[in-house]
C-alpha cells in the first residue's frame, strides 16, 4: 500500500532556508541587545517559534514577552523568506510527478503565515497543495503532532496513510507522535545523517528520491487498529 497523501514540511525541505534562520535570530536577537552568531541553531531548527523563542530567552536571560519576541521573529522572518530564501532543486519536477501519482499534497510548517504563503506564492507553489497549515493555526508546534493531525484532518485522509517528508529531528517527532511515516532529509551542512536513521522510517539524499521510494516501497505507516482514524 502506498501513501494516500504526503505532507511536506517546508523550512529545509521545500525551502532552502535553514542556512538564513541563524541571520533571522541574529538580527531578531540583536534588537534585544544579544551578539548571536548561530551557535544555537541546532536546538531551535524545526521547533515551533514559541519554544525557539523560549528557548532564547533562557539562553540569554531576556525578560521580555514572549509574544512580542514571536511577532518580531516572524516579521523579520516575513522579509528574508520575501526577499532572500529559495527553493531546493527540481522541486517543481518532484511535485508534479507526486502530482501525476494522483497523491494529496499538504505543508505543514511553523512558519508564521505571512511568510510561508506568500513564499510558496512567489515560487507558484500553492497550487500543487490541497492543505497549507502555518504555525499560529495550531495550539502546540512541533515536536507535538498537533500540525501534522490538522493538516491530515484538512486533507481528509487518515493519519496512517500519509508520508511526512522533514528535515528537522523535531519534525521528525511531531509527524512519529502523530502515527504517521516519516521520510527525512537531512541538511548534511548542519546536521549527521546517522542521527536521523533510529527515528525516521527512511532516510534520503534529497527530495528527488522521494518518488522513487513512493513507487518501490509499501508505505505505510505502523499503527494499532485503536490508533487508526476511520477514513
Amino acid at each position: 500500500m502506498t501513501p494516500s497523501a504526503i505532507i511536506f514540511d517546508l523550512d529545509g525541505v521545500l525551502a532552502d532556508s535553514e542556512p538564513w534562520w541563524s541571520e533571522i535570530d541574529a538580527k531578531l536577537l540583536d534588537e534585544y541587545g544579544v551578539t548571536y552568531h548561530g551557535e544555537h541553531h541546532q536546538q531551535v531548527a524545526g521547533v515551533s517559534y514559541r519554544l525557539a523563542v523560549e528557548f532564547y530567552k533562557k539562553a540569554f536571560s531576556l525578560s521580555l514577552p514572549t509574544e512580542e519576541m514571536m511577532r518580531r521573529r516572524g516579521e523579520i522572518a516575513t522579509e528574508f523568506f520575501a526577499n532572500r530564501i529559495g527553493l531546493f532543486p527540481n522541486v517543481k519536477e518532484v511535485l508534479e510527478e507526486l502530482r501525476r501519482m494522483k497523491l494529496h499534497l499538504a505543508v505543514a510548517t511553523s512558519s508564521v503565515s505571512a511568510s510561508a504563503r506568500p513564499f510558496l506564492d512567489r515560487h507558484q507553489l500553492t497550487g500543487f497543495f490541497e492543505a497549507v497549515v502555518t504555525g499560529e493555526q495550531v495550539e502546540q508546534g512541533k515536536p507535538a503532532p498537533d500540525i501534522y493531525l490538522c493538516a491530515a484532518d484538512k486533507l481528509g485522509i487518515p493519519a496512517d496513510a500519509c508520508l511526512v517528508i522533514e528535515d528537522a529531528l523535531p519534525g521528525v517527532a511531531a509527524a512519529k507522535a502523530a502515527k504517521m511515516c516519516v521520510a527525512a532529509i537531512p541538511d548534511k551542512r548542519f546536521v549527521d545523517p546517522r542521527e536521523y536513521e533510529k527515528n525516521a522510517d527512511y532516510v534520503l539524499n534529497s527530495l528527488q528520491e522521494l518518488p522513487e521510494l513512493i513507487r518501490a516501497s509499501g508505505i505505510v505507516a505502523t499503527t494499532t487498529d485503536k490508533d487508526r482514524r476511520p477514513p
